[in-house]
């Protein structure tokens, strides 16, 4: 009898869990599993790689009513008798509007907000795992029903103490914790040390000949440009350094570097980074691509992958980069030397704009240097498909 398994992530957006989860769900063995995905978004880019085998659940009846203009939310909770729905719409909509919150912060308010009204999953599965943290946790712990819960923790995750008095309840509900890299685990049991023997590390898990398939197919870069290409894959928002990243462009122009540094992503400072580039004249130099489903091609044809990030649970962009023999320059945080080796496979640099920008001139200028990077690269043992097997374990 094939193992009945449930997974559970906030959307299949562009971004580093979600691309780690799809090429998992591609090297699962359906002989031997029937899979269910639940999400809290439905219509983003990643979806069109699930594979066949995968039944995607319909939207909760929240999703859906979220989802409503304001007007007609109001009009269904008269006609529909949904009354406590937009209530908790609304009191989500009116927290957030009080001051900036953080990612752990937003999950308690929106779980706090709504969780009454979220029904529960009528399917009793013999292993059901969230692949995130924050709501996809909370959802698993309190709304389904299975023999196994997994708890997967993809960033590096220091929490306030009331995050963590409210998060722990939750984890209590768990069988077994995933961390994504070894500085994770150790940054997750800071906080959580009484789940010292539940914790183990799967990588996230990269696919080779998927991602150089990829790298060939699809366009890339359309503007024809001839200088040096700079990529940073991202989300728009604090983690991800865009701060530095901007200030480091400033002065590659200053340098006069023939360069365009080009950025894939979006996300809640979208607004403010095109505000920061207009002010500092970079409008010919950090382009804004949006969101691609397939980002590869423009990884193979980028000379230089810059990741200016302030935390990552592993990097899985910057493992993407080495697969396809792209020059690094990364900032130094927590989980960086899970895959990085200094000056063997890129460059890690202080977290700060200076750094980033001389990494970078390094790499261009340097020509020995940037040819040993790529003589490593090439070298590099390619993917980590064997992490799927500690998946098995896990769930078998």
């Amino acid at each position: 009898m094939k193992i009945n398994l449930l997974f559970v992530i906030d959307s299949l957006d562009c971004a580093g869990a979600e691309k780690s989860l799809v090429t998992l769900l591609g090297l699962l063995d359906y002989s031997k599993f029937t899979v269910d995905l639940m999400l809290f978004a439905h219509g983003k880019e990643l979806e069109k790689l699930v594979p066949k085998e995968v039944k995607i659940l319909q939207p909760l009846r929240y999703t859906n009513f979220s989802n409503l203009r304001l007007n007609d939310a109001i009009i269904a909770s008269i006609t529909k008798s949904e009354y406590r729905m937009l209530l908790s719409r609304l009191k989500y909509s009116s927290n957030l509007r009080k001051k900036k919150y953080s990612n752990s912060q937003k999950a308690r308010l929106f779980w706090q907000s709504t969780s009454k009204v979220i029904e529960s999953n009528p399917t009793e599965y013999d292993v059901a795992i969230s692949y995130a943290q924050g709501v996809p946790t909370f959802y698993v712990a309190e709304k389904v029903r299975a023999k196994k819960k997994i708890a997967w923790v993809n960033v590096s995750y220091r929490l306030a103490a009331t995050e963590k008095q409210f998060q722990k309840k939750y984890y209590d509900q768990y069988d077994k914790v995933v961390a994504v890299s070894d500085t994770t685990k150790e940054i997750f049991l800071e906080t959580f040390p009484a789940y010292s023997k539940l914790v183990n590390v799967v990588y996230d898990i990269n696919n080779p000949h998927f991602i150089n398939e990829m790298a060939i197919i699809g366009e890339g870069y359309k503007d024809n440009f001839d200088g040096i290409r700079i990529l940073t894959i991202g989300r728009l928002a604090h983690q991800k350094g865009y701060d530095i990243a901007l200030d480091a462009c400033k002065k590659l122009k200053d340098a006069g570097v023939p360069f365009r540094w080009y950025a894939l992503g979006k996300g809640p400072l979208k607004e403010e980074i095109k505000k920061n580039i207009e002010e500092n004249e970079l409008t010919d130099h950090f382009i804004l691509l949006g969101v691609e489903s397939n980002p590869y091609p423009y990884i193979k044809n980028a000379d230089v992958y810059v990741q200016t990030s302030k935390f990552e649970g592993y990097g899985i962009a910057i493992a993407e980069a080495r697969m396809l023999n792209i020059p690094v320059v990364t900032t130094r945080f927590d989980a960086v030397f899970s895959q990085m080796i200094d000056e063997k496979n890129g460059l890690v640099v202080d977290m700060n704009s200076e750094a980033v920008c001389e990494g970078i001139l390094k790499i261009i200028h340097n020509h020995s240097l940037r040819e040993s990077i790529i003589k490593y690269q090439k070298a590099e043992k390619k993917g980590n498909l064997e992490e799927v097997e500690k998946v098995y374990q896990l769930i078998e």
